[in-house]
């Protein structure tokens, strides 16, 4: 049988399938295949968005440019070799603020890896590893101007605020938010951003606008906000969530769950879940005589226990899980996301990995504390620093050591070559 010649493939084929490839790391990848393809796709600009109008009621100071969007997706990736006897699992955020530069960050808290191993690889070609592409997130950072500052990271960032993003036309395109936001704000673009404002009420900018539309609507104060099926998903402390098509078309998806102090929107396998927090109010002993300021330091919040629910759509209800099966569940600061256990070497299921933003840890050192992030175990009903567990902790830091392995031996092949 005569091998296929896929340089050959007609040009408007090639286009039709890179239409269906929603992220921008499978379109790199399809682009890397000859030149052939490579010259037939071209690569989505990326350039660093322009300020977004200020959420009202307004700035914070003179200098302030407003928001300013970034985006980071969330990636799996394998070792290349998948038999090697080192473990081939890692998860990392990644952020491009500007073209071919990448900062690592922690998957659940969006703090930046510093300083990464002196073994690692300064040049990370994705190409050469096994990737996936598990979920991405994106941020409104209040800044304020710092001259010749040209980058996202080198801003004075006030504040971070999650944001979701949705493109009115091509659904592919709502992947690459960057070039949206960079063009001017015209109804070309076909943008909507849609965040939850100060006062716990949704907020809306759609390409076109001048301004923030803060949306009245609001039983409860609203806990966070999911795209989902290209829609706009919002739900609030009590549970009661509600798909948002506009600023004047809310509609009401399912009833509230009451109980816990904290809601997640997490997608998982095709279905929207409900994940709720339930938290207890430690107090710690210290000195009697520190006054007020020791009585606040002493009262931490701690995690007890998470109950999961599953959006019944037609009966416009949330069912509770008893279990998530082979499912994992990641709950992030401004990010949610979920894996196969099977997908993840030496894991099990039906566990919930939580970023603990009640425990006051810093991560501005090294980007990675594991006394930050918790495992529950829906089995068990307990819930485990990720210290206890350190298999599960090389998820995430430090990079596994085939990383650097790889892209060295990578450079010493390009240099036989020479």
């Amino acid at each position: 049988m005569a091998m296929v010649d896929w340089s050959q493939l007609p040009k408007d084929l090639l286009l039709q399938i890179a239409e269906s490839l929603d992220a921008p790391f499978d379109i790199l990848r399809f682009r890397s295949v000859c030149s052939a393809w490579r010259s037939t796709v071209l690569p989505k600009p990326r350039r660093l968005p322009k300020p977004f109008p200020l959420l009202p009621p307004g700035g914070v100071s003179d200098t302030t440019w407003g928001f300013l969007l970034s985006k980071r997706t969330i990636y799996r990736i394998s070792n290349p070799a998948p038999h090697s006897d080192e473990g081939y699992d890692w998860i990392v955020k990644i952020e491009e603020d500007v073209p071919d530069r990448m900062h690592l960050l922690n998957p659940l808290s969006g703090v930046r890896f510093k300083p990464l191993p002196s073994s690692f690889a300064r040049n990370l070609d994705m190409l050469k590893f096994r990737v996936s592409e598990l979920g991405q997130e994106y941020v409104m950072r209040y800044v304020d101007y710092r001259r010749f500052a040209n980058s996202l990271g080198e801003a004075s960032s006030l504040y971070m605020e999650k944001v979701v993003f949705r493109h009115d036309g091509n659904p592919s395109l709502s992947a690459e938010c960057t070039e949206a936001a960079s063009t001017s704000f015209s109804a070309a673009a076909g943008f909507q951003l849609l965040t939850i404002h100060i006062s716990g009420r949704l907020a809306m900018f759609k390409s076109g606008d001048k301004k923030w539309r803060v949306i009245k609507e609001m039983q409860s104060p609203y806990d966070d906000v999911k795209l989902f099926r290209g829609h706009f998903y919002a739900v609030d402390n009590n549970g009661r969530t509600v798909m948002v098509e506009s600023a004047s078309k809310i509609e009401l998806v399912a009833g509230s769950v009451f109980g816990g102090d904290k809601k997640y929107l997490v997608e998982s396998l095709g279905r929207l879940l409900l994940v709720d927090m339930y938290l207890t109010m430690d107090v710690e002993e210290g000195p009697e005589d520190d006054g007020e300021e020791q009585f606040l330091r002493s009262l931490n919040e701690r995690i007890v226990r998470f109950k999961v629910y599953r959006l019944a759509e037609n009966e416009r209800k949330w069912e509770e899980l008893e279990s998530l099966g082979d499912q994992i569940l990641f709950l992030g600061e401004n990010c949610t996301f979920a894996v196969s256990a099977a997908d993840l070497s030496g894991y099990e299921g039906n566990c919930i990995y939580i970023l603990n933003c009640t425990n006051g840890g810093d991560d501005s050192t090294e980007g990675f504390h594991a006394t930050d992030i918790g495992v529950y175990h829906l089995n068990s009903s307990k819930i485990k620093p990720l210290t206890s567990e350190s298999e599960h902790w090389k998820l995430f830091w430090p990079p596994p050591a085939w990383v650097s392995t790889t892209m060295r031996l990578q450079s010493q092949l390009e240099d036989l070559s020479l």
